[in-house]
């Protein structure tokens, strides 16, 4: 361990790291006992309909033994590319009992990015939307010589005929024909699921703690997406680190999130669900706020877990402050900066003390760092490092351990740390050092109670004139000026002064806020109040207004797309 572990003073009273023979199971072997407990409780509920715990284990077994009986064996890949919808979990729960490994696609991805990805992972199955399948699958899947089955599922899948009908013929489900591919088996997944087709008895496949549960792609900030292989060692000490941290108990607890089930926090936030028995609410589309406002007065859930943007987006929406938050425990958030300011707005709505920001990333599965649970919760700071989780911060230039106080790389040692990049040894030795430190590329200040508050992407770190200027701390301060809905800072070369940069700020103005139409003006007084804010080297020198700021796929600023 890098040095004594001083955070622990500030843990919630009780807590103390985990006997690790805990996580000697595979997640399949760890979830049996709530089916067998929870088989009548509701699992999933999805635009109306509700699905048991039975019914998803037996729909997930059917899916496992259609895998095995089409040729796809233990420690195949198998590519999952559906929005939050019921089929995403029964293909989720069908690949692991079939030994396979789980890759979520993300919708979003054109063809290309779906090709690379498939073709990457050398994926033997793809499970998509009929429209995606119409739209991308049918140009690529020549391309995709690994690919063998192929499996069309539709949004309106569990909904009741004449909601789907009518939803296809409003074209407010999106659709597409089912064709055959030369050289592969295509079929939909209601005649895999919802016929005798397929036995109901789970596969009798011996899965290992050391056996890949996922490969988990994930972009960084240069090169081409990387697959994290994630054992199911990995998975489940996460799981029950978490857990543990939160107290949260089999069976009582009910969920909502925004995360995308294809992003490292949905999947994350689902397999605690279906592990404590706790019914989830699942949310297709996350920026119909509308549809999650009307799910939370209707099933009051427990459990907040959105990134912070939709948080904010939630917080806009009258809808939202006016409902009954006095079931909700918490509201947990990470993956992007949250900036105070709403942080303070959204604790005004749901309640103090109920917000949680954690940190992780693909590659520690996900979570490494949370504010504590009962304990003293610092606004803006993503808390202390978990249980059995070791931490140091790193000086990016010259690889040596910083003083308390001073920014540094964090660097993550513990059992939810990543196998490795999938056929990528090179970068997975440039990720993880020879003691075992995963090198995660975000910068952070550790203070004195052991709190960590991140200050940036080493990448995204833009240096003046010889000082490091921290990107989240300019967005953060900023962010206070009334006029400014999102913000993102990026750095541009300096003509002048080679070697430097200059700050470039990208603003999207609040909605209905009033400033006369006389953007210059406006500049200038953002660019007075940043002055009176900020040192005078991380005032943007450049001021860009856009109708919108670019977002990846799970609500972060893109701020790759902004470079360009």
């Amino acid at each position: 361990m890098a040095k004594e572990h001083f955070w622990k003073k500030s843990w919630d009273k009780g807590l103390k790291d985990l006997d690790p023979k805990l996580w000697e199971i595979s997640y399949v072997d760890a979830i049996k006992p709530t089916f067998e407990k929870f088989p009548d409780k509701i699992a999933l509920a999805f635009m109306g309909v509700e699905i048991k715990f039975a019914e998803i284990d037996r729909y997930a077994n059917r899916f496992a033994n259609m895998l095995i009986e089409n040729g796809v064996k233990k420690g195949d890949v198998v590519g999952i590319n559906l929005p939050n919808i019921p089929e995403y979990v029964i293909a989720w729960l069908g690949t692991l009992k079939a030994g396979c490994i789980v890759s979520g696609v993300s919708p979003l991805l054109m063809a290309d990015g779906m090709q690379y990805q498939l073709k990457d992972s050398k994926a033997k199955c793809l499970v998509t939307l009929d429209a995606i399948f119409a739209g991308r699958v049918v140009g690529i899947a020549e391309n995709l010589p690994d690919l063998k089955v192929v499996v069309a599922a539709s949004v309106g899948g569990f909904l009741p005929s004449i909601k789907s009908f009518l939803g296809k013929l409003l074209k407010k489900i999106p659709s597409g024909k089912v064709t055959p591919l030369e050289g592969k088996t295509v079929m939909k997944i209601e005649d895999v699921i919802k016929t005798n087709k397929y036995s109901d008895e789970a596969p009798k496949v011996k899965i290992s703690p050391d056996d890949v549960a996922y490969i988990q792609y994930t972009g960084g900030t240069t090169g081409p997406p990387k697959g994290a292989m994630l054992s199911h060692r990995n998975v489940v000490a996460d799981l029950l680190i978490v857990q543990e941290w939160l107290k949260w108990e089999h069976g009582k607890g009910l969920a909502l999130s925004g995360f995308p089930f294809f992003h490292i926090a949905g999947l994350f936030f689902n397999k605690n669900c279906i592990y404590l028995g706790w019914t989830q609410v699942l949310i297709p589309n996350p920026r119909d706020t509308e549809h999650i406002c009307n799910e939370i007065a209707k099933y009051k859930p427990s459990a907040l877990v959105n990134v912070p943007s939709l948080f904010q987006i939630l917080i806009a929406d009258p809808k939202f402050k006016d409902l009954d938050h006095s079931n909700l425990e918490a509201c947990i958030t990470a993956a992007a900066p949250f900036p105070e300011e709403s942080q303070k707005k959204l604790e005004e709505v749901v309640g103090k003390g109920k917000l949680i920001e954690a940190y992780g990333m693909s590659e520690t599965a996900p979570l490494t760092t949370m504010n504590p649970a009962q304990g003293t919760k610092k606004l803006g700071s993503i808390g202390l490092p978990l249980l059995n989780t070791d931490i140091k911060l790193l000086d990016p230039a010259t690889g040596k351990e910083v003083k308390l106080g001073e920014p540094g790389e964090i660097c993550v040692k513990g059992p939810q740390v990543m196998m490795g990049y999938f056929n990528k040894p090179e970068e997975t030795k440039n990720s993880i050092d020879k003691k075992g430190y995963m090198h995660t590329g975000d910068v952070a200040i550790q203070d004195k109670e052991g709190y960590l508050r991140i200050v940036d992407r080493t990448k995204d770190m833009i240096i003046v004139g010889g000082f490091k200027v921290f990107s989240v701390k300019v967005e953060d301060v900023m962010s206070e000026h009334p006029a400014i809905d999102l913000i993102a800072t990026i750095g541009l070369e300096n003509p002048d002064r080679p070697g430097s940069e200059i700050v470039k700020a990208f603003i999207q103005i609040k909605p209905g806020y009033d400033y006369g139409g006389d953007e210059k003006a406006l500049k200038d007084d953002i660019t007075k109040f940043a002055k009176e804010k900020l040192s005078a080297y991380e005032v943007p020198k450049v001021i860009e207004f856009r109708d919108e700021l670019p977002l990846t796929p799970v609500g972060k600023l893109d701020k790759k797309v902004l470079r360009k």
